[in-house]
């Protein structure tokens, strides 16, 4: 295992997904620095579906071990919005603080012990022989009053962390990685991976 695609355009993510799995001793690239073009409409039903199906598109034009995530925040008290649907919440065009704002006014008057809120992130792999791996992970909190902090994207600004005393806005980038759905969930690939290369060991 030399080097592992990522399907994703967010070189944010890779930078991220290259620190956790640094000690595995392979590079993870994105879909562009492998010269690979695969767009796939997310139509699944769950995480783990919308992430195999960006997975499969871009497994199809290449021989190397390919990765790709789908995440959302799930909001409790709006049974469960955004969800799947986070990124198209309201548009995908939509900006960040526009969305924020609205999930901020929606829970207008709602106490701290109803803003319950988690991250869910789940990770897919297509091997080259076809195998199918998929994990999932999650970091719990509430949905603050306001946005805080200027680290993150998407709707870290206004997920508080109440044991960190802090937004995910707000933590440095080594805290993230340590707490983070996606940061759990690539070590639980990273364990799968492991495994996979061990089978013929």
């Amino acid at each position: 295992m030399k080097r592992i695609i990522f399907a994703t355009k967010n070189a944010g993510k890779i930078k991220e997904i290259n620190a956790i799995l640094s000690d595995m001793g392979v590079s993870v690239i994105s879909m562009k620095e492998a010269g690979i073009c695969a767009d796939a409409e997310e139509n699944g039903c769950t995480y783990e579906e919308n992430a195999l199906i960006k997975a499969r598109a871009a497994a199809a034009l290449t021989q190397d071990i390919v990765l790709a995530d789908d995440s959302g925040l799930e909001i409790d008290y709006l049974n469960g919005e955004p969800g799947i649907y986070s990124a198209r919440y309201l548009g995908e065009d939509t900006p960040y603080s526009v969305k924020n704002a609205e999930l901020v006014r929606r829970l207008e008057g709602v106490p701290d012990e109803q803003r319950t809120a988690r991250f869910v992130c789940a990770i897919a792999a297509v091997m080259p022989d076809g195998k199918e791996i998929t994990v999932r992970a999650a970091i719990e909190g509430r949905i603050g009053y306001e946005e805080k902090g200027s680290g993150g994207f998407g709707y870290d600004p206004i997920f508080y962390v109440p044991k960190l005393h802090k937004t995910t806005a707000e933590l440095t980038e080594a805290e993230k990685n340590e707490v983070s759905h996606r940061g759990k969930a690539l070590r639980l690939m990273k364990e799968e991976l492991k495994k996979y290369e061990c089978i013929d060991c």
